[in-house]
């Protein structure tokens, strides 16, 4: 069915920027959510943000508020992680998340179907 896959991790330094990549495919994503979540070690899962799948709304969590954006390129099916300021706090796995409709503000796992792989972020100090 729906397929998810996140790029963009890597070894940064604090202060550094980075930009995730995550692509959905294989379903309908008219009236859709992507979710972003990260997992740092030792650590339970929490929500990053959310956009719309029409890109016309965007919520955070307000440890990143201000510091990271979600957007989509319009041109191909593809959401962004824009992370700005990286502290070393937001060392983790980054998660992708698709919920296929609903016009909720969705913030937990449970709220979610379909799941990419992961891909770790790692700032150092």
């Amino acid at each position: 069915q729906v397929h998810v896959v996140e790029s963009g991790g890597g070894l940064v330094q604090a202060g550094d920027s980075l930009r995730l990549s995550c692509a959905a495919s294989g379903g309908t994503f008219s009236r859709s959510t992507m979710g972003w979540f990260r997992q740092a070690p030792g650590k339970e899962r929490e929500f990053v943000g959310g956009i719309l799948w029409s890109g016309v709304y965007t919520y955070y969590a307000d440890s990143v508020k201000g510091r990271f954006t979600i957007s989509r390129d319009n041109t191909k099916d593809t959401v962004y992680l824009q992370m700005n300021s990286l502290k070393p706090e937001d060392t983790a796995v980054y998660y992708c998340a698709v919920r296929l409709y609903g016009s909720g503000r969705y913030v937990n796992e449970y709220d979610y179907s379909h799941w990419g792989q992961g891909t770790q972020v790692t700032v150092s100090s």
